[in-house]
């Protein structure tokens, strides 16, 4: 049976509809997310692709030059230099992210808890923010990587790094959560009676997530720069392939003087590109947050 003009259902407004749109970046954020998103896919998705142990030594004639089986050639060690990039990038970043993780999350927790909270709480947490702000971790370190001499593990770099990397942050968004505290909006949310985690995390995080996302990025930078100093130097695992490990065993047996450029100019290619792109993207994001707050 047709329906009435009645019982017709009555046309959705035109005004209710909203249209899906894709926010508008700046050019710095495309250009970093572009190449940051290059490296991260290669990274993940070739090392897929070789069966073999990239850091075995002899696996391969030594110094071989670029072919369609070794597209970097290989170096003094019998390593495939490509394969060896491939996972070295891979193992850099897993660690920088991991790092970046933990840092953000402690010091999202602890930066908004004190500035909201306050009181004994807030200086407690304050004091122990400084105490880690003033201890220098790169020489922690140096002395820790020169007991074990080259034995240092991801994992306790990982942990120290985490350790004494999220501080800064947590600082700056304990600052941000302070100025919010008193605003209007936080009062009327605690008078209506919403607990405190309530507050912190639909009313206060929404706020602060955006300084978060460009602070994990630059923390994968931090981690990924020391690891790497640490390497070339001798005091990180120089086993496992990394950014810093295949520079390190570039400038061990010379590969300028032998006649072996792409061994340690790829690698200082791929990190400054590395870097580039991280850091094309987190001020592309500082931007692109200005813009949505009405900064810039």
């Amino acid at each position: 049976m047709a329906l009435t003009e009645a019982q017709a259902p009555a046309p959705v407004p035109t005004a209710t509809r909203r249209k899906f749109r894709l926010p508008k970046l700046n050019a710095r954020l495309y250009i970093g997310l572009t190449i940051t998103a290059v490296i991260v896919l290669s990274a993940l998705i070739l090392p897929l692709f070789s069966s073999i142990d990239p850091a075995a030594q002899g696996t391969y004639f030594k110094n071989l030059p670029i072919s369609a089986k070794h597209l970097l050639g290989t170096n003094a060690l019998g390593q495939d230099i490509f394969w060896f990039l491939v996972f070295a990038i891979r193992n850099s970043l897993m660690l920088g992210v991991s790092v970046s993780l933990g840092c953000t999350v402690i010091s999202a927790l602890v930066g908004i808890s004190a500035g909201y909270i306050g009181g004994w709480y807030e200086r407690v947490a304050i004091t122990l923010t400084d105490t880690f702000i003033t201890i220098p971790v790169f020489p922690i370190l140096i002395v820790l990587s020169a007991l074990v001499r080259g034995k240092t593990s991801f994992v306790t770099v990982a942990v120290i790094l985490i350790c004494f990397g999220w501080a800064w942050n947590a600082r700056t968004v304990r600052s941000m959560a302070l100025t919010l505290r008193e605003r209007e909006f936080i009062n009327m949310a605690r008078f209506s009676g919403a607990s405190t985690w309530h507050v912190i995390s639909k009313q206060i995080f929404p706020y602060v997530y955006s300084y978060l996302v460009v602070g994990f990025i630059n923390t994968i930078l931090f981690a990924i720069n020391t690891e790497a100093a640490l390497a070339v130097i001798g005091l990180s695992n120089v086993s496992v392939p990394t950014l810093g490990s295949i520079i390190f065993w570039a400038l061990n047996y010379n590969a300028m003087m032998i006649g072996q450029v792409l061994w340690i100019v790829a690698p200082i290619v791929t990190t400054v590109t590395m870097f580039l792109g991280l850091f094309l993207t987190s001020t592309g994001f500082n931007e692109f947050f200005a813009e949505r707050r009405g900064v810039a």
